[in-house]
């Protein structure tokens, strides 16, 4: 790279401990280390985060409940003071490349909003990680599934993105002023669902470009999905219907769909009715097993 620029890696967590130290780990083991993680935990006790001291730590509480996603990143932000704000989800594990790309990125379009590949992990109950405390790579490599609505990115290095509801909110990359010019997230989403959607077009109208980013790979550690996820029921029609307030369309489609044919909702152009409550015996059973690896 011809010019430095400094990367913040952000992630959020609540609860999962052992994904959290395989997040570390990855980027202990990175070739090119972050300036800082910061992490904003939506739990009451500091998550414990033990490392070599490569590079600094810091933490920041969001209370709230349900999740406060779109707050808990924002507060991450605003906390961070990297020229780069590398989002990782506490299930990621990043390859060795991840910070030297987001680096580059940078470099590439100092306005662009980067979407690096993401693999998907079957549950393994040792964990990913060496004898030495490292990711192992090769594992994670030959282990990992791509999702299937992404396209590969073995041959990509900046690929130019026309829709912005591609971004994901597992892992992307911008840089800080980016992120401030579109304002961050909108802290009236609360729960599960739409924000960073909602994001994606407060980045379009703010003028920035988006890419998919090749030459790093996240793996995303395994936890049980719900497909569809009733569990978030809630979550979901409240934030869907603050989405068609905000952009005038609906976003989530394919789960509003799901619900209206089970009779929980009737949605049309302009309303979104909930019929009934999903059932504690229907959450249950939308729960999937170990081997779906992604909703």
């Amino acid at each position: 790279m011809s010019t430095y620029r400094s990367v913040s890696v952000l992630t959020l967590v609540r609860g999962r401990q052992k994904h959290l130290d395989h997040l570390v780990a990855g980027l202990e083991a990175q070739a090119f280390p972050p300036d800082e993680l910061v992490v904003a935990y939506m739990q009451d006790e500091r998550p414990c985060i033990e490392m070599d001291g490569r590079f600094p730590v810091r933490c920041v509480r969001v209370a709230g409940e349900p999740m406060p996603l779109a707050a808990a990143r924002n507060r991450a932000a605003e906390l961070a003071e990297g020229d780069v704000l590398a989002f990782l989800d506490v299930d990621c594990i990043p390859d060795p490349h991840f910070v030297r790309r987001a680096a580059e990125a940078h470099v590439h379009d100092e306005n662009g909003v980067f979407l690096p590949e993401v693999r998907y992990l079957p549950g393994n109950d040792s964990g990913w990680l060496s004898s030495d405390g490292s990711p192992d790579y090769d594992l994670l490599t030959s282990t990992g599934v791509r999702h299937p609505s992404k396209r590969p990115l073995d041959e990509t290095s900046f690929d130019p993105i026309a829709d912005f509801g591609e971004l994901w909110g597992l892992a992307f990359i911008m840089s800080s002023r980016t992120w401030k010019a579109a304002g961050g997230m909108d802290e009236e989403y609360i729960g599960y669902g739409a924000e960073e959607t909602d994001l994606g077009q407060r980045l379009k109208r703010a003028g920035a470009r988006m890419y998919w980013l090749g030459g790093t790979i996240c793996f995303h550690q395994h936890h049980h999905v719900h497909k569809p996820p009733l569990q978030h029921f809630d979550s979901i029609i409240r934030n869907a219907r603050l989405y068609r307030s905000r952009w005038g369309e609906w976003c989530m489609q394919y789960w509003l769909d799901d619900f209206e044919r089970r009779g929980l909702v009737k949605r049309s152009e302009e309303r979104l009715e909930v019929l009934r409550q999903p059932s504690a015996s229907e959450i249950a059973e939308t729960r999937q097993g170990a081997d779906v690896l992604f909703s």
